[in-house]
C-alpha cells in the first residue's frame, strides 16, 4: 500500500535523527569513549524503526497482526520471569489462545467484543479453568497475576492496534498516523526523560522503585514531549492546539508511570531487565512498558474527542 506523504516525511525525520545519533556515537568512539551500549541502542532503533515502516507499507491488516505478535512476545516474556505453579500451565495456555482471538476482533473492527473479551470473558474463564484443576494453594495470587498480564500486555497494547480501525473520512486522519503519533511520543518521552535526567538530574523522584529516575528528568521529558506533540499533532492527528498539549501531557506523564510500574515488578523479582531480545534495551517488555499505559489512555482520549 502507498503511505500518505506526511507519514513518509515523519519517517524521513526519524531516520535523519538516527543518522545524527550514529555520527555522534562514532565521534565518541574515536575519542576512546566506551560506547558499546549506546551503539547497541542506536543499532536496535535502526532495526525497530525499519520494521515499523515495513509493517505500515505492507498494510493496515499486517500492522494489526504485527502488534499482536508484539503482545504475544511481551506476554511470553512476562510469564517467563514470574514464578508460576505447575498447575498454572493450562490456564496460561488458554491465555495464549486468547491473544490471536483478541486481535481478530480488532482486525474485523468489532469494537464491542474487543472492549469486553479480555476484561470480562477471560477474567471469568481463567479462574473457572483453575477451579476445575483443583489446586487451591495460592489460587488468588495465580488468578490475579494471569489476568493482570493479559490486561497489561494484550488488552492495553491492543488499543494501539484498534487506532487503525477508527473511522477515516475527509476530515479525520488515518489510523496509521495516530499509531505513529502514539509510538513517537511514547518512545521520545523515554529518551527525553533519560537525557534530561543525565544532564540535570539531582533529586530522586521514586528512589525505592527506580533510583535513576529524577524529578528533573521527569519534568524535562514532559516539557519536550509536549512540545513534540504540538509540532506533530497537525500532521498526524485531528487534535487542535489545546488538545495536542493535553495529549503530550497525558502520554509523557502516564508513560513515566507505565515505566516505573514495570520497574516495580522487576525490582520485586530482583532482575534488571525482562529479557535480552533487543540489544541495548533489554527485553520486549522493557521497550513497551510505557506503551501499556499510554496506548489505552490515548485511544480513549482521541476516540472521545473525534470518533
Amino acid at each position: 500500500m502507498s503511505l500518505p506523504p506526511v507519514i513518509l516525511q515523519v519517517f524521513a525525520g526519524i531516520y535523519g535523527l538516527l543518522i545524527i545519533a550514529s555520527l555522534v556515537c562514532y565521534g565518541l568512539g574515536l575519542k576512546q569513549r566506551d560506547v558499546t551500549e549506546l551503539k547497541q541502542r542506536i543499532n536496535s532503533w535502526w532495526v525497530m524503526v525499519s520494521v515499523i515502516l515495513a509493517c505500515f507499507a505492507i498494510g493496515e491488516g499486517f500492522t494489526i497482526a504485527a502488534i499482536g505478535v508484539l503482545s504475544y512476545l511481551a506476554f511470553k516474556e512476562f510469564v517467563s520471569i514470574i514464578p508460576t505453579r505447575r498447575t498454572d500451565h493450562r490456564p496460561i495456555f488458554w491465555a495464549y489462545i486468547a491473544i490471536p482471538i483478541q486481535f481478530y476482533w480488532i482486525y474485523i473492527g468489532w469494537y464491542g467484543m474487543f472492549i469486553v473479551f479480555i476484561p470480562m470473558y477471560m477474567m471469568l474463564f481463567i479462574p473457572m479453568r483453575m477451579v476445575l484443576i483443583g489446586n487451591t494453594k495460592q489460587f488468588t495470587v495465580a488468578a490475579s497475576t494471569i489476568n493482570w498480564l493479559l490486561l497489561l500486555t494484550v488488552f492495553s497494547l491492543g488499543h494501539m492496534a484498534y487506532l487503525i480501525q477508527l473511522p477515516t473520512n475527509e476530515s479525520v486522519f488515518t489510523g496509521l498516523g495516530l499509531v505513529l503519533f502514539l509510538l513517537l511520543l511514547t518512545q521520545f518521552n523515554d529518551v527525553a526523560q533519560f537525557t534530561f535526567g543525565k544532564l540535570f538530574g539531582k533529586n530522586k523522584v521514586l528512589a525505592a522503585v527506580s533510583p535513576k529516575k529524577t524529578i528533573e528528568g521527569l519534568l524535562g521529558g514532559i516539557f519536550a514531549t509536549t512540545i513534540l506533540a504540538v509540532l506533530l499533532a497537525p500532521l498526524l492527528t485531528p487534535l487542535n492546539l489545546t488538545y495536542s498539549i493535553c495529549a503530550g501531557l497525558l502520554i509523557s506523564l502516564f508513560g513515566f508511570i507505565g515505566d516505573v510500574s514495570i520497574s516495580a515488578v522487576k525490582r520485586d523479582l530482583g532482575i534488571k531487565d525482562s529479557g535480552s531480545m533487543i540489544p541495548g534495551h533489554g527485553g520486549v517488555l522493557d521497550r513497551v512498558d510505557s506503551l501499556t499505559f499510554t496506548a489505552p489512555l490515548f485511544f480513549h482520549f482521541i476516540r472521545y474527542l473525534h470518533y
